[in-house]
């Protein structure tokens, strides 16, 4: 990691920050609500998490501390799980002191990239990997479900409308081992890169190589379609070591605050 990737403006700062905030797919639900510097998703249906964040915020010195806490109220009345995205572009520059005063639980996460050139060599083995349509997509979510703990019902409802959608942006890829359902992944599709999400592998079939595959699966979809870039925000703790070895750098890091 450079300073000079690093400066806002540049292609991978393009990539790696500004793309994945318009990763996703508003349900019938869904508020978004944008002006300039702030973009926010209210989603009353999922309830559990998932299209209800802060992605983005550029606060005004003396006003943070008022639209923090109006902005968490909503939330709350609502009861919904939601997370608040503090950038490398966000200010204030305590924003993320200021988040974690009102109790709300930090995690540190990797912004990531990978040039893609060749497309990565199928698995071997007993770990396969599909692309998720409509036959398979009631599995599909049946394990991502499992695999994060949540409702599945309205986990299906939402999958089923990323494979209904005109633009086909949203692909979803089911990881298997021996054929039984062990793992789930998505990813969306921009101009210039794929940018990896929501990986998860069944507690049961962990240190089997499923994580390696579906994250492989994904690089090939994208090398395949002359996408020059991949990129990822990576839990420090979990898959960002994982997609080091796998050929992924961290261009930034920062916070991401949530109320679980």
């Amino acid at each position: 990691m450079t300073t000079r990737d690093c400066e806002l403006g540049s292609e991978r700062f393009r990539e790696v920050i500004e793309a994945p905030r318009r990763a996703f797919l508003p349900l019938p639900d869904t508020q978004v609500i944008e002006r300039p510097g702030w973009l926010q998703l209210i989603t009353p249906s999922l309830r559990q998490g998932g299209l209800n964040e802060v992605a983005f915020s550029v606060l005004d010195e003396q006003e943070a501390d008022a639209v923090i806490d109006e902005t968490l109220a909503v939330y709350r009345r609502l009861g919904l799980r939601f997370r608040w995205t503090v950038g490398p572009d966000s200010r204030p520059a305590d924003l993320a002191e200021r988040l974690a005063r009102r109790g709300l639980r930090r995690s540190e996460v990797h912004g990531m990239i990978r040039e893609l050139s060749a497309a990565p060599p199928d698995p071997e083995g007993d770990v396969t990997v599909e692309e998720v349509d409509e036959h398979t997509v009631g599995e599909f979510s049946r394990t991502m479900a499992e695999g994060w703990e949540v409702d599945p019902a309205p986990i299906e409802a939402f999958n089923r409308l990323v494979l209904a959608h005109a633009d086909r942006r949203h692909r979803l890829f089911l990881a298997r081992y021996r054929g039984a359902p062990a793992g789930t992944a998505g990813s969306v599709v921009f101009e210039r890169s794929i940018y990896l999400l929501g990986g998860v592998v069944l507690p049961a079939f962990r240190k089997r190589g499923l994580y390696r595959a579906l994250v492989t699966a994904r690089l090939r979809f994208a090398a395949e379609r002359r996408i020059p870039f991949a990129t990822s925000h990576a839990r420090a703790s979990t898959s960002a070591p994982l997609l080091e070895r796998l050929g992924f750098e961290t261009f930034c890091r920062f916070p991401v605050f949530s109320n679980d």
